[in-house]
């Protein structure tokens, strides 16, 4: 049985992730679509709106056929290390293929990309550095110093956040000596970061939130851009939880997290550095809201997403020296959910793995899934205290999903 990867957060599940698996399952003329999946906090610093296992579900029953989890210590993270660990686990349960949307669309391009600034890594980032010293974010910095690298070879930009993720997974397959032949699809209409609807079938997770949050009782107004099933997920979770996850909901216990801190204490934290402590501790004195502390604290340097991944490293209380200690290589492969399908290839192929598999948490004592279930206990602080029981033992007591 042939495997198609692709690496995902469904934060929902909308009809552009529909057409992006049917592309990458015809375009790797693959048997099993195998998704690795952000867990509880995402890639952007953001609580999932719904919990990981209602977004399997949702995966499941719009063709994906298993759904692993990606490790906190890989999903919280920037594009580079975020790719690093979903390649190493795709690579693990014997991927054949990884195909990822982007705005170019060009698989070769990607590949060149690559190539070209590993021959002139050393100006590449010599550029990097000088522009991160003028004060501008991380991503800029890439942006303008791949800009300063003339060239007439076929480069794809990488002023786009889909092409970015691109260029990083293809940049892993290569440095961790991958045998799993990349693939592109070329994204339809909406624009990762779209906040409105612009097409009459396909909008943006982020459009497809606002729309959510803007009101919560009646979803109707993106029926027209998400399957079914998604749709049912959604209304579902909201009857058994009362409500979806967004920062507000922990503004609290940052707020209390900050206050409670020594600043010497938050440099403890994972990527709190250059003194960002001492801000972070003035804003939360100072502001009544996750929105109000957040447009306090953000500057040229610090962009919103990585605040708000600072912000989930200090909710979880996720410690510089466990963090660092994870990131090297992913430790293990945990289930999920699965299709019928699913289980074939996992019944097949099983022994060949290179990685732990895990499908029942308490078979597994390694220390660095704690990360994981940590996150997950924190994760369910978003509900009110009738509902926060019910997740916080899921994560335990939920087997795999089994969708026949």
């Amino acid at each position: 049985m042939k495997a198609v990867g692709v690496i995902v957060e469904y934060n929902p599940f909308h009809n552009g992730h529909a057409y992006h698996l049917q592309a990458a399952k015809e375009s790797a003329q693959a048997d099993v679509v195998i998704a690795v999946m952000s867990g509880n906090f995402l890639q952007r610093g953001e609580p999932a709106l719904v919990s990981k296992w209602y977004r399997t579900k949702m995966a499941l029953l719009n063709g994906v056929d298993i759904v692993l989890e990606l490790p906190y210590q890989f999903a919280a993270q920037k594009a580079e290390t975020f790719a690093n660990g979903a390649v190493a686990i795709l690579e693990a349960i014997g991927c054949h293929s990884l195909c990822f949307g982007s705005e170019s669309g060009d698989i070769s391009s990607f590949i060149q990309t690559v190539d070209y600034l590993d021959r002139h890594k050393d100006r590449f980032d010599e550029n990097i550095k000088m522009n991160i010293k003028k004060g501008v974010s991380f991503p800029k910095a890439l942006s303008l110093s791949f800009e300063s690298l003339s060239s007439n070879e076929n480069l794809v930009s990488l002023d786009k956040p889909n092409n970015i993720l691109g260029f990083h997974y293809v940049k892993a397959l290569k440095h961790q000596k991958s045998p799993i032949i990349p693939l592109t699809v070329k994204r339809k209409s909406a624009d990762y970061h779209d906040e409105h609807f612009a097409d009459e079938t396909i909008a943006s997770a982020t459009s497809i939130r606002k729309a959510i949050f803007a009101a919560e009782e009646n979803n109707s107004s993106i029926e027209q851009y998400i399957p079914d099933a998604t749709n049912r997920l959604l209304r579902e979770y909201l009857d058994v939880y009362g409500n979806f996850h967004e920062w507000e909901n922990y503004w609290s216990y940052l707020r209390y997290s900050l206050l409670h801190c020594s600043p010497e204490e938050l440099r403890e934290i994972y990527e709190v550095e250059e003194g960002i402590e001492h801000r972070l501790i003035a804003a939360a004195l100072d502001t009544s809201s996750f929105k109000e502390f957040m447009e306090k604290v953000k500057t040229k340097r610090y962009t919103w997403t990585r605040l708000q991944r600072i912000c989930v490293h200090i909710l979880t209380n996720t410690k510089k020296e466990e963090m660092i200690s994870s990131i090297e290589k992913a430790a293990y492969l945990r289930l999920l959910g699965m299709t019928k399908s699913g289980k074939e290839y996992l019944n097949k192929y099983k022994a060949q793995f290179t990685l732990p598999f895990i499908s029942k948490l308490s078979s597994y004592k390694e220390k660095d899934i704690f990360l994981d279930i940590r996150a997950s206990r924190v994760y369910s602080f978003g509900l009110g205290n009738q509902t926060m029981d019910k997740l916080l033992k899921q994560e335990y007591n939920q087997p795999p999903i089994y969708i026949q």
